[in-house]
């Protein structure tokens, strides 16, 4: 996105505009294809976004975004283009997982049942799979999403596609700050009240009690982010107790279903 050839802040030759986008396009498309994954190998629509609101997938936004502005020193041919998107994805799949894990204290993902994985965070099986789709996005789909960019941009005023970029981004801003926080409130309530041993168990707990003594934030929590809105946006997270054993919290509550419609069964 130009803007009338004002000064516009750019990283890597690309205008942040354009990266904004690029993020916004790539995590919503990232949610299409997780979910339909889910559909055929799993027979369930299944949440697959990473955040509580809107159908946006980070880790597809973030990749593509590193992806489209380090692969054009790697874009000599398919080959290097691929060995590109292994590096740089790969990376920004160990560096979120670990983010995850540390601000969260939970993962989103766990590939340790994966052959050549490292911790958890990434394996050879979707590092692979990062290369492909590299070459797949630098080749095919990145060039149409630029000509649907430089189409609006003759269709709508400048103004009008920065401002409408902006309330996204702001939403998603707030959105990923209220993910933070209903997230870690969620874990918390489920250490506390199922007895999963962890090793920060005091904190955890003096946590929770802050929160039940206050009734109106209690109340608040258990209406907007409660234990059956928790799961069905985000069936697959986890916590390790402090003997390292991976507890997933939809098992904790078996009577809420960790999806919206369950296809067919899972032979």
């Amino acid at each position: 996105m130009g803007n009338n050839n004002k000064l516009e802040y750019k990283i890597l030759g690309i205008s942040i505009w354009k990266i904004f986008v690029y993020f916004i396009v790539y995590s919503i498309l990232g949610y299409i294809i997780e979910t339909l994954f889910a559909m055929v190998t799993m027979g369930v629509w299944q949440s697959r976004q990473s955040f509580l609101y809107g159908p946006f997938l980070g880790i597809y936004g973030v990749g593509a975004v590193f992806i489209i502005l380090f692969t054009k020193y790697f874009d000599k041919n398919n080959f290097t283009l691929f060995i590109g998107g292994y590096v740089i994805g790969t990376l920004t799949e160990y560096i979120l997982s670990f983010l995850i894990e540390v601000i969260l204290e939970t993962s989103w993902w766990d590939y340790s049942g994966k052959i050549l994985n490292v911790n958890g965070r990434v394996c050879l099986l979707y590092s692979v799979f990062w290369g492909i789709l590299t070459v797949f996005l630098v080749r095919k789909v990145n060039p149409k999403i630029d000509k649907l960019c430089n189409w609006l941009q003759e269709k709508i005023s400048i103004k009008v596609l920065k401002t409408t970029v902006s309330i996204i981004i702001i939403f998603l801003l707030i959105d990923c700050i209220a993910t933070v926080y209903a997230q870690d409130q969620f874990i918390t309530r489920m250490v506390v009240e199922k007895n999963i041993p962890v090793y920060n168990e005091k904190e955890v707990k003096a946590k929770y009690d802050r929160v039940k003594a206050n009734k109106n934030l209690d109340r608040f929590i258990n209406t907007v982010w409660g234990n059956k809105k928790m799961i069905k946006t985000f069936p697959n997270i986890k916590i390790q107790d402090k003997d390292h054993n991976t507890i997933y919290l939809s098992g904790l509550l078996p009577e809420i279903n960790p999806y919206y419609i369950k296809l067919f069964d899972k032979k």
